[in-house]
């Protein structure tokens, strides 16, 4: 199976934010959508992606560094200040095996999909898993259809 066909499955709405968004602003977008990352988006191009790994960070370096001192607050912060901004990215014809070891090697649980620079789509460990286990489903009943048709020996 290849990432283009979990695609096709999953559909690739999108969402977007700029770079100078307020990383408030991004929060409250995924909390709506009930959504893990945003792709930030600057010119037409992907300029990095931010999840919930990223607004975590923040907020557990903003607390400690309140223990030592006043900082500013959190509602000042831009998705610029926290994205990553070297995301790790698929191709339509790679293997899902391959984007699983990719995924699992540089620990990132949402990956872009990219066609040269044209963003196709963002895929989830969670779709990858879905695709997956629906492969295998098949398969499984594939084997015992042809199982219960074996020709009786005479």
């Amino acid at each position: 199976m290849q990432v283009s066909e979990i695609l096709k499955v999953k559909g690739t709405t999108l969402f977007t934010v700029s770079p100078a968004t307020m990383l408030s602003d991004a929060v409250i977008v995924m909390a709506e959508h009930d959504i893990g990352s945003l792709v930030v988006m600057e010119r037409g191009r992907l300029a990095g992606m931010l999840t919930f790994r990223e607004v975590l960070r923040v907020l557990a370096r903003r607390q400690q560094e309140h223990r030592t001192g006043p900082t500013p607050p959190v509602a000042e912060i831009v998705v610029r200040e926290v994205m990553n901004v070297r995301p790790t990215v698929a191709v339509p014809g790679m293997e899902v095996n391959e984007l699983r070891r990719l995924m699992l090697e540089h620990h990132q649980r949402y990956t872009p999909v990219m066609e040269g620079e044209l963003l196709l789509g963002v895929i989830s460990f969670h779709d990858v898993a879905k695709a997956v286990l629906e492969e295998q489903g098949f398969e499984n009943r594939l084997l015992k259809a042809y199982i219960r048709d074996w020709p009786a020996e005479g």
